[in-house]
């Protein structure tokens, strides 16, 4: 387990409410492999946490084990690099010892879904309030190559040389089966689409996660080359955005349409379809059947749905657990442990 905190000092006039800037939670030389998808995660966190403007100090990053666990290394915040699969249980004891910090969990696929998956399911669960990120590379890098599991069925790795037998996990599932109440997703390379899906959720009081889909360039180099280009995510992504009608496209002439129980492709113009009879994003919905849905689309017959996807507001647990106490020492005669000793016998030795 690796501890650091934080060391830059905030730049002259931040206090009071004066912007930060995205070197203000820099530290450190990154250790990645030239083009990995973690150095272009790791720029757009530092630069959406400079325009969030909670001071460095009052962040918290925490780790499993992995490449993109690291980036503690390389946040001039508070951060713990921790153990393998653990990173949501330990971000879960520092938001609830510490309720003020803001707390961002970050975990690879193998990290957080094998190992740490039942930590995931949890802490959706009960709603703890953590901003939790899966760098999604559908591959153990660290380790060499092995398949994870978000690897898709008969993916041929080391650990699977004649393909793998089993089904991925499909984080979108997993966080809605959990009773999720906040989704994202964007692609590394993105800049934009991966800032503004970093500030959603830490608007977003309680468990968000955020997917970032992510190449690793040594050992499932092109796993997302569908959407890794700003060409690509033209042509087979979908931006939802809040309140506006599902439209893609290179020209904005596909649309989504209900059909049935289920969402179908249209294109604009033809058989009368007009942007009226689209589906319009609701994040906000508390009912996620039609959210899954868009979060579960894969190409080629469908875009990959890009931004926040869910964002529903329920009770904390953190809030809830300090609401607990506040209440029970409220009916209670002592407040201290010193107190609690007084309640009993005392007596003095001579």
């Amino acid at each position: 387990m690796n501890i650091t905190s934080q060391t830059n000092v905030a730049p002259s006039g931040a206090e009071g409410g004066a912007a930060y800037t995205a070197a203000s939670f820099k530290k450190g030389q990154p250790r990645w492999c030239p083009g990995c998808g973690d150095h272009f995660f790791l720029a757009s966190l530092h630069k959406a946490l400079a325009e969030i403007g909670v001071a460095p100090e009052q962040n918290a990053v925490i780790s499993g084990i992995g490449c993109s666990s690291r980036l503690p290394h390389y946040m001039a915040t508070y951060g713990m690099n921790t153990i393998h699969g653990r990173a949501a249980a330990i971000a879960t004891g520092c938001k609830v010892a510490n309720p003020d910090l803001t707390v961002w969990q970050v975990s690879g696929d193998g990290d957080g879904l094998a190992i740490g998956g039942n930590h995931f399911i949890h802490a959706n669960r009960r709603n703890i309030n953590l901003n939790m990120i899966l760098l999604n590379n559908r591959i153990y890098g660290l380790t060499k190559g092995q398949y994870s599991p978000t690897s898709p069925r008969g993916f041929v790795s080391k650990s699977s040389p004649y393909g793998t037998v089993e089904d991925p996990f499909r984080p979108a599932e997993l966080c809605f089966g959990a009773r999720g109440h906040f989704f994202a997703r964007a692609v590394a390379t993105d800049a934009q689409g991966t800032v503004e899906i970093l500030k959603a959720a830490n608007e977003h009081k309680g468990a968000s996660v955020c997917e970032i889909l992510q190449n690793c360039v040594i050992f499932n180099n092109g796993t997302h080359d569908s959407v890794y280009s700003k060409e690509g995510r033209a042509k087979n992504a979908i931006y939802l955005k809040q309140g506006q009608p599902m439209i893609f496209g290179e020209n904005n002439e596909f649309g989504l349409m209900q059909e049935g129980f289920g969402i179908k492709v249209v294109k604009i113009g033809e058989n009368g379809v007009t942007v009226d009879d689209l589906l319009v994003h609701d994040a906000h919905c508390e009912d996620n059947t039609l959210q899954l849905k868009l979060a579960m689309m894969e190409g080629p017959d469908f875009p990959i749905a890009l931004g926040v996807i869910r964002d529903v507001p329920a009770p904390t647990y953190d809030e809830a657990v300090a609401a607990q106490i506040e209440e029970i020492k409220a009916k209670k005669s002592y407040h201290s442990f010193a107190e609690l000793l007084e309640t009993n016998d005392i007596w003095e030795v001579k």
